[in-house]
């Protein structure tokens, strides 16, 4: 694993190392020919992919069944669900503490401006599957969503194989969640079939959700058909840590991220040499500790994309923490220079604080969500939230005192704008005021 000194890189470096590309011109045109398929060809199109991909043969249900969500527990530990239920009530509380009111009024003096809140109507939420099962992705997208109230919630979930089972413990979390409308669909045409909509899976309005690189493909050219939460590429963790820290504590961090993908990204930031080089010697220790096909996928995405970046102080960390935008960052220094660390903070998707809070820990049952933006989306967004699914619609009243108090400064503007239009709407509503002593509210 590479350790590099911030002073030597120089700026063309830097740049190298911040960049990440996420959408290749030669899978856009593969993934095109998906969306137009199932544009034009529908349900048709969908049950080709089952049998061709998955080996599914016949005309299996699409959607899944009642009778699979009350299978679904049988096959579930009781321990298993106790542990979802604590991520969703967790996640839960949290969603709820920061949805707004519906209705915010702000008195402007004779005029009043506020908003409506408002939820998108209905959500397509796509929960992956192909490598393992992610019961925790279907927590981390389906609660926003129902804490937001949106009417109509629509979630596409890998099959398994050629049963086209869908793994029980995501149906057990969409169940505790509220959610029973599935269909049995992976990849770029689980997402085309939610933004154009067949004679079976419904049209929605937004989709939301992780991915692989098909996936993440697809949302980026349906967008403007539908809306997205973001364009999402493999897993990304740093650690901000200084001499303080447990070199193994750090290690298991990085190869716990490595682990997702081999194109995932690890990577310490440190003021410490001798932390660089402790670090780097466990890591190798921890991946020894993995099943095999774990350890060697940590290893590739290490030996690749995983580095340790040295830096002279904590300033200059943070400067370089805030051009790469990474998903998850986790600041393991001294107690006292965790407020300067957070205040200096603006791109990142998530943090955690001290050694106890780490990445793995978000990723589940903190109340934190797992659906972050990566690929250094976290410059302009963070993570999935019920933010995502509500919207705020402008609302304002306006008295005959607070006509005349913006009625000729709007119709100043409209005029150097050379709306004439506008101002006459608004100087007829002045003149009217005029001509009755004052005119009335209404």
């Amino acid at each position: 694993m590479r350790i590099i000194r911030l002073n030597e890189l120089g700026r063309d470096g830097i740049r190298e190392l911040v960049r990440r590309e996420v959408i290749s011109e030669e899978l856009i045109r593969k993934v095109e020919d998906v969306i137009n398929c199932v544009r034009f060809r529908g349900d048709e199109c969908l049950r080709e992919f089952l049998r061709d991909f998955y080996g599914i043969e016949g005309d299996v249900d699409l959607r899944v069944t009642e009778g699979e969500f009350l299978k679904a527990y049988d096959l579930v530990s009781n321990s298993l669900v106790n542990a979802l239920e604590v991520a969703i009530q967790n996640l839960r509380e949290v969603q709820r503490s920061i949805l707004p009111k519906e209705l915010v009024i702000n008195d402007l003096g004779g005029f009043y401006v506020g908003y409506l809140v408002r939820t998108v109507e209905s959500v397509g939420i796509y929960v992956p599957g192909g490598k393992a099962p992610y019961p925790s992705t279907a927590i981390m997208t389906s609660v926003p969503a129902v804490v937001a109230g949106v009417p109509k919630v629509v979630v596409c979930t890998p099959p398994r194989g050629r049963d086209g089972s869908v793994d029980p413990a995501v149906l057990v979390a969409l169940d505790l969640v509220g959610v029973r409308e599935v269909y049995r669909l992976g990849g770029a045409h689980a997402v085309a079939a939610m933004a154009y909509g067949t004679e079976s899976v419904p049209r929605v309005a937004k989709i939301v959700g992780p991915g692989g690189s098909w996936v993440t493909t697809a949302k980026y050219l349906v967008k403007g058909v539908v809306d997205i939460d973001m364009i999402a590429g493999p897993s990304e963790v740093v650690v901000l840590a200084d001499e303080s820290v447990n070199p193994k504590l750090v290690a298991l961090d990085m190869v716990a991220q490595a682990e997702h993908d081999e194109l995932a990204t690890a990577a310490l930031v440190t003021t410490s040499d001798s932390l660089a080089r402790e670090v780097v010697k466990c890591i190798e220790e921890v991946i020894n500790e993995l099943p095999k096909d774990r350890g060697l996928t940590a290893r590739k995405s290490l030996s690749s994309r995983g580095f340790v970046l040295v830096t002279n102080d904590l300033k200059e960390a943070i400067e370089f923490i805030n051009e790469y935008a990474p998903e998850h960052l986790e600041v393991i220094v001294k107690p006292e220079d965790v407020p300067y660390v957070l205040s200096k903070l603006v791109n990142v998707g998530s943090v955690t604080i001290g050694e106890l809070a780490c990445t793995a820990l978000s990723d589940y049952s903190l109340g934190t969500n797992h659906v972050l933006p990566t690929s250094g989306w976290a410059r302009v967004r963070g993570g999935l939230s019920v933010y995502d699914f509500i919207k705020f619609v402008e609302v304002a009243y306006v008295s005959r005192d607070g006509l005349l108090k913006v009625g000729r400064v709007s119709e100043l503007i409209a005029n150097y704008e050379g709306f004439s239009g506008h101002a006459l709407s608004i100087r007829e509503r002045i003149n009217s005021l005029v001509k009755l002593g004052g005119g009335r509210d209404g």
